[in-house]
């Protein structure tokens, strides 16, 4: 499953933690690279984005769900709040909201006043999240 988000949010959230950025910081080049390879193989991969997600999550891992053949329930939609085992390195840079969290959120704007540079990095990934999208799960 590749997960997609609009690239100057992507940028506005990485430059938040980073001093710098570029297209391959944020992953969209390296998505769409794997993406190829799944094509090759004829392999069916969800594209799932992320405002859409969260505008109907249920629904979404419903879809998910039968995708991957393994039964829905509603214990996907919350839990407990605080770190987890299974965070990983990079939690305590990038996870302060998800720890905070109980939930999914609805989908909000989030301010995006970049730089020239970063939002040269934004438009420059913005073709490939465009294809991206265009392959999306629609619920």
């Amino acid at each position: 499953m590749l997960l997609i988000r609009d690239p100057a949010e992507v940028v506005a959230s990485y430059v938040r933690a980073r001093e710098t950025c570029e297209p391959d910081d944020i992953g969209l080049p390296q998505q769409r690279w794997l993406l190829g390879l799944w094509d090759d193989e004829q392999l069916e991969v969800p594209i799932l984005d992320a405002r859409e997600f969260l505008g109907a999550s249920e629904a979404h891992l419903r879809w998910l769900c039968d995708w991957l053949e393994i039964p829905f329930t509603t214990r996907m939609l919350s839990w407990p709040p605080g770190p987890r085992e299974s965070d990983g390195v990079w939690a305590p840079h990038w996870y302060a909201s998800v720890w905070a969290s109980t939930g999914f959120e609805p989908w909000h704007p989030r301010e995006t006043n970049l730089s020239e540079h970063d939002a040269a990095v934004a438009e420059a990934c913005r073709p490939i999240y465009e294809e991206l999208y265009g392959r999306r799960v629609r619920v």
